[in-house]
C-alpha cells in the first residue's frame, strides 16, 4: 500500500467533484473546491474519522468493500478505479456497480447535435448527462438532486403538475411499464449496487402499480419510436426517439428529433433560443 500517493489520489479527485455532481447543495461556505470529506464519507458509507486518516496517509489497508464505496463516491472512471485498488495494495476485481461516468466522446456529441434533445442515462435510468435543449424540453436536471434525476423514480413517484405525468409525454404509462422491465433486468446484473437496491425498495414501498409490473417478472423492452411532450411554454412538440446503446459503459444516449419543417421542430429552436430561462412551471 503507498499511503502518500493513496492520499494525495483522493485528494485530487475529491477537489475535483461539485457538490452538484453528487446532488449535494452547495452552500455559502466552502472555502475548498470540490466536496468535503464528511460529503465523501457518507456517501461511500464510511466514518468521516477514517476517510480522512486516508486523506492523511495515516489509515491501515482499506478493504475492497471500502474501496468500492470510495470509488462510487468520487465517480471514478474504470482505470482511475483501478488505480485506487493498486495503491492501496488491492487488486482490483469485476467493475462493482453500473457505471455513471460518461465518456468525453460522448459528451461532445450531446453538444454537437443540432436541433436535438439528447441526454444520457444510466443502466437505472438516472440522467447523468444531457445537452441544453433536453433540459429545455424536460427539465433543467442541473438544478435538481442526483436523485430526482432518475427517470424511473419520476415516472413512479414524481408529482402530476395538472395531471401531465413526466414533463407530460404522451408514452408516459408505456414508459413505466417499460422502466420497470429493464430495472428489474439492471437489478439482476448489478446484485451489489447498493443504490439499485435503494431504488427498488423505494418503488416498491411507494408504488402499487409498480409492485404489479415487478410481479410480473418480465425483462423485454417496449419501444415509441415518436411521442408528443405537452411542454408547458411552447405547447405540444411531437419528437422522433432514437436510442443508442453504449455497450461497454452499460448506458443509453437518447435522441429527440422533430420532422424538418414540421411546427415541432420550430418549437425545439425557440427553445433553444430560450433555453431554461422561462422555465417557471414546476415540473
Amino acid at each position: 500500500m503507498d499511503r502518500r500517493e493513496l492520499a494525495a489520489f483522493l485528494r485530487s479527485r475529491r477537489e475535483r467533484i461539485t457538490p452538484a455532481d453528487v446532488g449535494l447543495p452547495a452552500g455559502p461556505r466552502r472555502r475548498t473546491p470540490g466536496l468535503r470529506r464528511e460529503e465523501v464519507a457518507t456517501l461511500a458509507y464510511i466514518s468521516t474519522e477514517y476517510y480522512t486518516r486516508l486523506e492523511q496517509a495515516r489509515a491501515p489497508r482499506p478493504s475492497r468493500e471500502v474501496l468500492v464505496g470510495i470509488a462510487r463516491a468520487l465517480r471514478l472512471s474504470d482505470a482511475e478505479r483501478d488505480h485506487l485498488h493498486h495503491l492501496a495494495g488491492e487488486p482490483p476485481g469485476p467493475a462493482p456497480g453500473l457505471s455513471r461516468e460518461v465518456r468525453q466522446s460522448s459528451l461532445d456529441l450531446l453538444n454537437r447535435l443540432p436541433l436535438t434533445a439528447a441526454f444520457v442515462t444510466s443502466a437505472a435510468y438516472e440522467v447523468i448527462a444531457w445537452n441544453d435543449l433536453a433540459a429545455a424540453l424536460m427539465e433543467d436536471f442541473s438544478a435538481v438532486p442526483r436523485r430526482e434525476r432518475n427517470l424511473v423514480r419520476r415516472v413512479f413517484l414524481g408529482s402530476r403538475p395538472l395531471g401531465q405525468r413526466l414533463y407530460g409525454v404522451s408514452d408516459a404509462d408505456s414508459f413505466a411499464r417499460t422502466s420497470a422491465r429493464r430495472l428489474r433486468a439492471t437489478a439482476a446484473r448489478y446484485p451489489d449496487d447498493p443504490e439499485v437496491a435503494a431504488l427498488v425498495a423505494e418503488l416498491l414501498a411507494g408504488s402499487e402499480e409498480f409492485v404489479q409490473f415487478w410481479a410480473s417478472h418480465d425483462v423485454s423492452a417496449e419501444h415509441t419510436l415518436v411521442k408528443t411532450f405537452q411542454h408547458p411554454v411552447v405547447g405540444p412538440i411531437t419528437v422522433n426517439c432514437d436510442v443508442l446503446e453504449i455497450p461497454e459503459r452499460d448506458q443509453q444516449m437518447v435522441l429527440y428529433t422533430a420532422v424538418p419543417g414540421s411546427p415541432s421542430e420550430e418549437a425545439l429552436r425557440l427553445l433553444s433560443v430560450i433555453g431554461t430561462q422561462c422555465m417557471d412551471v414546476t415540473l
